[in-house]
């Protein structure tokens, strides 16, 4: 893994994350609710993301871009899945406007391809917010331990430890512990954004 790389929407013009889902948003005179709603999100979520005041998880933003009817690539530059072989000293560890979630992208995007999957390095005390979305996932504990909420039931990972889930049951994720985890997080939800590009 090479040095972290925050390549967020700033990256692609002077207007933040949170600015361009907001415009995005209201061009198509959409109301907060409507875009909970249908993205699988609190109203409470999205207000604080369009104001800046917090960052997304890959799910969140994808989901969110789904329902502005854009691609989740508009928001957010991420490594390409170009190769189907990974090293670990050659991939980039990336962040979505804060330092508390990391990602290493490992799968790859070829024709007819379904899965996506990431390695997330959870900071002490971080939780990603609840949501629902299409699809299904799997979180495998590298490091450390996390608490997994599917609607409501606890679940505490350990290393070794691992969850399958739908993912239309509403979850989130939360690191209960003073240490950083390292998470295997593979879905079929498409976080990355290059596979409507693929011929």
């Amino acid at each position: 893994m090479t040095q972290n790389s925050n390549q967020t929407s700033s990256q692609k013009g002077a207007k933040s994350l949170g600015e361009r889902l907001r415009e995005s948003r209201k061009a198509l005179k959409l109301s907060l609710k409507e875009v909970s709603e249908k993205a699988g999100l609190s109203i409470g979520f999205i207000s604080q993301l369009e104001r800046d005041l917090t960052a997304p998880s890959l799910s969140s933003l994808s989901s969110i871009a789904k329902v502005l009817k854009s691609d989740i690539s508009e928001f957010l530059t991420q490594p390409h899945g170009q190769s189907t072989f990974s090293r670990n000293q050659d991939r980039v560890a990336y962040t979505l406007n804060h330092k508390n979630l990391e990602y290493e992208r490992l799968s790859a995007s070829f024709p007819g391809s379904v899965l996506n999957s990431v390695i997330m390095h959870e900071m002490p005390g971080h939780k990603i917010e609840p949501i629902r979305h299409e699809g299904e996932e799997l979180f495998y504990m590298l490091e450390g331990s996390i608490t997994v909420y599917i609607e409501g039931d606890e679940n505490i990972l350990k290393a070794g430890d691992s969850i399958h889930f739908d993912s239309n049951r509403t979850h989130s994720v939360w690191n209960h512990t003073d240490k950083q985890a390292v998470i295997l997080h593979v879905c079929t939800m498409n976080i990355f954004g290059d596979k409507q590009a693929i011929k």
